[in-house]
């Protein structure tokens, strides 16, 4: 982590991640997209999303979460911040010329070379099938449908970790605590997400929030009654409502929102703490 002298109250507790790490050259164009921002409205201009809008210009990085080309080594030529998500990334360079970007592991360095294969050695960025990974290993960018590309496991400093193989199954523990079976099948990255300080981050002052698309929160109880269940009453006046609502009233204390029904639930063994 980067901490600053206090030259200004908000300098004072403000820290950013150090980027020392990073190649100092400019993102790869081929592989840009502009995306509009709708800034958290829908097509008829109403906000629907609050708190969006604002922020710095961003060009969005075309991410390979597949890495389908098999077989093929690939040198990894820069690492790079992305605007658009947590975790640092790699492009890497294959042997047959083509670059593509990748979610970059915590240890890679430019130079290093990563392969994706049936025969992968056990090494940071390399990828494989989930049947091959010893257990204990970590992992992340991991397919839930094979050869739908990598969904689990993909913000920055995040991992699974494999558990057992079984039955066509393996067992991974994510990072959140729960347990889930994943179809061993499926393709998954070795190691651990890059940037794993991220969490670790003070924002320090409103403008670095604004800067980030953030727009400011307004707390329930600063607002009117009709703003709000929280709103109104003598100076600071209590949440004066049994259980704790959104704006809308909608229950939000303890509410279970998960649908009893979904898919997954067959595959989830130990529920997230």
């Amino acid at each position: 982590m980067k901490q600053y002298n206090p030259t200004t109250p908000s300098r004072r507790q403000m820290t950013t991640v150090d980027y020392s790490r990073l190649s100092r050259v400019s993102p790869f164009k081929p592989l840009l997209k502009k995306i509009k921002d709708s800034a958290g409205r829908n097509s008829s201009g109403r906000i629907t999303v609050r708190h969006q809008g604002g922020g710095n210009k961003r060009v969005y990085r075309l991410v390979d979460f597949k890495q389908d080309k098999f077989d093929i080594p690939a040198r990894v030529e820069t690492l790079e911040y992305d605007p658009y998500r947590s975790a640092f990334i790699a492009l890497i360079v294959y042997k047959d010329g083509e670059r593509r970007y990748i979610i970059a592991p915590q240890e890679i360095k430019v130079g290093d070379v990563i392969i994706a294969s049936l025969e992968a050695p056990f090494k940071s960025g390399n990828r494989t099938v989930l049947r091959r990974i010893p257990v204990g290993f970590q992992v992340y960018n991991i397919e839930i449908q094979k050869g739908r590309g990598g969904q689990l496991a993909r913000s920055a400093g995040s991992y699974a970790q494999v558990l057992a193989h079984e039955d066509g199954y393996t067992h991974l523990k994510l990072s959140s605590g729960e347990i889930r079976k994943v179809l061993w099948d499926g393709w998954a990255s070795i190691g651990q997400v890059s940037n794993s300080e991220h969490n670790l981050v003070n924002i320090g002052k409103a403008g670095r929030n604004r800067a980030l698309g953030i727009r400011p929160t307004v707390r329930g109880s600063a607002m009117n009654p009709r703003d709000h269940p929280y709103g109104g009453g003598e100076g600071r006046a209590v949440r004066g409502t049994r259980r704790p609502k959104t704006k809308w009233g909608k229950i939000t204390g303890g509410h279970k929102t998960r649908k009893k029904k979904k898919w997954s639930n067959v595959l989830i063994i130990k529920r997230r703490s």
